[in-house]
């Protein structure tokens, strides 16, 4: 049984167990009873989560327990992309610090279970705000208090130091800044499939204008918040998604987190815009930009001069993610819903990302 798993339930009726799109319960099954004797329980199930559009992420259950499993996408992707072994060891690594993370399981690298590698993590209870309708019934004040503590657990995440938790090998933090920019490039040419203006522009901008020395630390490579769950308390429960964590310059984190601020209300202000799509950042009380940076710098100790090349580059990243993602669209190579308006947003953070370039000098 490869696509389905059959059990019986207390009155003594077959179940039947569909393994969804990219993970083989069957196969899974038969690989945690030799590397994690006693784990499973029961019959394995398994459901998609929605809303992310990179990785793909399973809620896993033997009916007593339940956990998250994570694997790359499927199709074609970059050499570099969707290091499940990288997102493992990140995660498991700051496990005893003061930064939110879910306690990591299992990590496979054999391709004949699922066809790829993955991982096997807790599942943790808590909420990955996305939209601003969900985060509005809290009232300004906690929304302001949930954004406040997003800003000051990436302030403790880039005071870590690599080294204390052993990922002082995790990456090559020398050059980081240039690789980015020559890795977008990169990501870009490969999903080539319309014409982008001012691509290259900004591809020229950038790579004339890294800077010579930065900044060195963790980064996490795409923090949001909705790459965090909040806890009931409006807490971090945990920070996920660290398929893109390495050793580099730790603004990058905060350029990014800003720059998915900025396109929110640029696309917000568009008159066709339906409001039950307004991103998190948009609800009222979360905190502006400025707001945002005041206290990273508080918090971090970390000085933003110059700061208007990271966010430069962060336009340049999100263009090239999200081009990616269009591109695996096309070509049927994507899981679940919502990615009929992937790249949409590619020119808009290309002219944005000219635009950022000349500030905070």
């Amino acid at each position: 049984m490869s696509d389905a798993m059959q059990t019986a339930n207390d009155s003594g009726v077959t179940t039947r167990h569909e393994s969804p799109t990219g993970l083989d319960l069957d196969r899974l099954r038969d690989w945690l009873v030799v590397e994690r004797p006693g784990l499973v329980l029961g019959e394995l199930s398994a459901s998609l989560i929605q809303g992310g559009k990179s990785n793909l992420t399973y809620e896993l259950t033997d009916g007593v327990h339940q956990w998250i499993v994570r694997r790359p996408p499927l199709g074609k992707i970059m050499a570099t992309a969707h290091d499940m072994r990288r997102e493992y060891q990140a995660a498991d690594a700051l496990r005893h610090t003061d930064v939110p993370v879910a306690r990591m399981i299992a990590y496979c690298d054999d391709k004949d279970v699922l066809g790829t590698d993955f991982y096997l993590m807790e599942r943790i209870a808590g909420v990955p705000y996305r939209y601003a309708d969900e985060i509005k019934p809290l009232g300004e004040e906690r929304t302001r208090a949930i954004g406040t503590e997003l800003v000051r657990t990436l302030a403790k995440l880039h005071r870590v130091d690599p080294a204390d938790v052993g990922l002082n090998h995790f990456g090559r933090p020398e050059g980081f800044l240039g690789r980015q920019v020559k890795r977008w490039k990169q990501q870009l040419d490969a999903s080539f499939t319309r014409e982008l203006s001012g691509a290259d522009k900004l591809y020229e901008k950038l790579a004339a204008a890294v800077p010579s020395e930065s900044a060195s630390g963790i980064v996490h490579g795409d923090f949001r918040l909705d790459n965090v769950l909040m806890g009931a308390n409006d807490l971090p429960a945990a920070v996920i998604d660290w398929e893109m964590a390495t050793l580099g310059d730790p603004l990058l984190d905060l350029a990014l987190m800003l720059i998915y601020q900025r396109r929110a209300r640029i696309v917000a202000a568009r008159a066709w815009t339906d409001p039950a799509t307004y991103e998190v950042t948009m609800a009222p009380g979360y905190p502006c930009e400025e707001e945002i940076m005041a206290l990273y710098e508080a918090e971090s100790g970390r000085s933003l001069e110059g700061f208007g090349f990271y966010l430069g580059l962060a336009c340049f990243k999100l263009a090239g993610i999200s081009e990616g993602v269009r591109y695996r669209h096309i070509n049927r190579q994507t899981v679940g819903e919502g990615f009929e308006d992937s790249g949409s947003t590619v020119p808009l953070l290309l002219g944005l990302g000219l635009e950022s370039l000349k500030e905070y000098k």
